[in-house]
């Protein structure tokens, strides 16, 4: 890792969530005015930023129907597999293209590293991850930005890297403050004491146990439960981590200069 990256203070890496960029239930339905404002919000980092993002309606529902986030039939690497990585890369292209275009117009200078570039996979989980690349692209002073993406995969071929899972490496490899996960929804919701959901403030093991995948929108990459135990892992490392709404004007942006936004948060254990 370059010496100079060491001593940028206040490194941020963020994730924007495909549920906060896309309407996901509507295939390829962008929300343009978010994702600008979010965009907006970024612009204004006191620090050094790392910007991911999910797939939303771009990708996931191709992802499911072509199986890539999990093994194929018999172990083989059919023809229809091949043909659904090379779909689904490039529809997750699109919404990064639409992504990078909202940063430049925003004053950030993007610079475009996807998720096929920079890990690679062994039975549908990270094998390598190539940190350093990110590093790089930090000390010459752009803003990288990746995604989550399809990803060769020495066991299946092809499988899914989630944006959720770069953010951990990035946090486990680079001198990062804080991660945040960018949501349509204001945290983890559970229900309180009088029967309705709330938000609960604190990421604990016993929450995301209690979790469950969320019905009825197609979601290749662990929903709501795998935002959590990413958070759980990113704090054990000793970064701070929170789940926050996009749909809260300012509340990245706050986040973003150290507040503790409303959302659901895991304190990174300082060793």
């Amino acid at each position: 890792m370059p010496s100079q990256l060491n001593r940028s203070p206040g490194l941020s890496v963020v994730k924007l969530g495909g549920s906060v960029l896309t309407r996901k239930k509507e295939r390829e339905s962008l929300r343009p005015k978010v994702l600008a404002r979010l965009a907006r919000e970024l612009a204004t980092a006191p620090g050094p930023l790392v910007v991911l993002h999910g797939a939303g309606s771009f990708g996931h529902p191709d992802a499911r129907r072509f199986g890539l986030s999990r093994a194929p039939s018999g172990g083989v690497l059919s023809p229809e597999r091949r043909r659904g990585a090379t779909i689904v890369a490039r529809e997750v292209r699109r919404l990064h293209a639409a992504v990078l275009q909202a940063l430049m117009g925003a004053g950030v200078s993007p610079w475009s590293l996807p998720g096929a570039t920079v890990g690679r996979n062994r039975g549908g989980r990270l094998a390598s991850f190539d940190s350093g690349r990110f590093a790089d692209t930090l000390v010459a002073g752009v803003t990288p930005v990746s995604f989550g993406d399809v990803v060769r995969d020495d066991e299946w071929g092809f499988s899914i890297l989630s944006a959720d899972t770069i953010a951990s490496g990035l946090a486990s490899a680079l001198p990062v403050e804080r991660v945040l996960f960018v949501s349509d929804v204001g945290g983890v919701f559970e229900p309180g004491s009088t029967g309705r959901r709330v938000v609960v403030p604190l990421v604990t093991p016993e929450l995301v146990e209690r979790l469950r995948p969320t019905e009825g929108v197609p979601d290749v990459t662990g929903g709501i439960r795998g935002k959590a135990e990413a958070m759980l892992a990113i704090g054990a490392g000793g970064v701070d981590a929170g789940l926050i709404s996009g749909l809260s004007d300012g509340a990245l942006s706050r986040a973003l200069r150290g507040e503790r936004v409303y959302g659901s948060w895991v304190e990174g254990t300082r060793r």
